[in-house]
């Protein structure tokens, strides 16, 4: 069946099969959160982006074999469950390195901005965009044999960048930050996989830029 990434809280997980990676994403969580857990189809390594919630339900997906659970950002309803998932798992933690002070589970790999996180051998790229929070992260998977794939965690959404709270300057950071690293540097085929609701891409969002900046949020 054809991927649409229209997940809700309770329903069935929704999975993208890759030449090389699966995507399965799953919605938990009072806030809507989407997890999504990346496996290698070469090594079975497992990586998960975001323990928001629901503790069960991520661990029925992951099975016993999870390498390393990626935290998006500081923000609690991203990683209320993921003290219960390393438990069980013995998968190591990470995060953006100004952002893993927040985070109540120890961060074992601080992650950087242009660093590369592999998931078996699928090599993720580490952005880090400020404004949301000092230290959220965006990975990127390049597909070798199709266009990009980008995990945004809460600052890039259908319709508009992450909440900054009417803080203009923290605005201006995250708008430079996703056109710059984003935008800038990622054809419109890249598909977005955002921290709540549903998918886009970046050819469906760039049109709007000029109106996202104009507007303030």
């Amino acid at each position: 069946m054809t991927y649409h990434g229209a997940v809700k809280v309770g329903g069935p997980p929704d999975v993208r099969e890759l030449a090389h990676l699966i995507i399965t994403k799953v919605a938990v969580g009072p806030y809507d959160n989407n997890a999504y857990l990346l496996r290698c189809r070469d090594t079975d390594e497992q990586l998960l982006i975001d323990a928001a919630a629901d503790a069960p339900v991520l661990l029925e997906s992951v099975g016993e074999n999870l390498a390393t659970v990626v935290t998006t950002h500081r923000h609690r309803d991203h990683w209320g469950a993921l003290a219960e998932v390393v438990a069980a798992t013995g998968a190591r933690t990470a995060a953006g390195e100004h952002d893993a002070e927040g985070i109540d589970v120890p961060t074992a790999l601080p992650l950087a901005d242009g660093d590369t996180l592999a998931v078996g051998r699928c090599a993720l790229t580490v952005r880090h965009l400020v404004g949301h929070t000092p230290g959220a992260i965006v990975l990127v998977y390049d597909d070798p044999q199709g266009h990009p794939h980008v995990f945004t965690g809460d600052c890039l959404f259908p319709g508009g960048v992450g909440n900054t709270w009417g803080d203009r300057e923290a605005f201006a950071s995250l708008f430079r930050d996703v056109n710059e690293k984003i935008f800038d540097v990622l054809p419109d085929e890249a598909w977005v996989y955002p921290g709540h609701g549903n998918d886009t891409t970046l050819g469906a969002e760039r049109p709007q830029l000029a109106e996202w900046r104009e507007r303030g949020w």
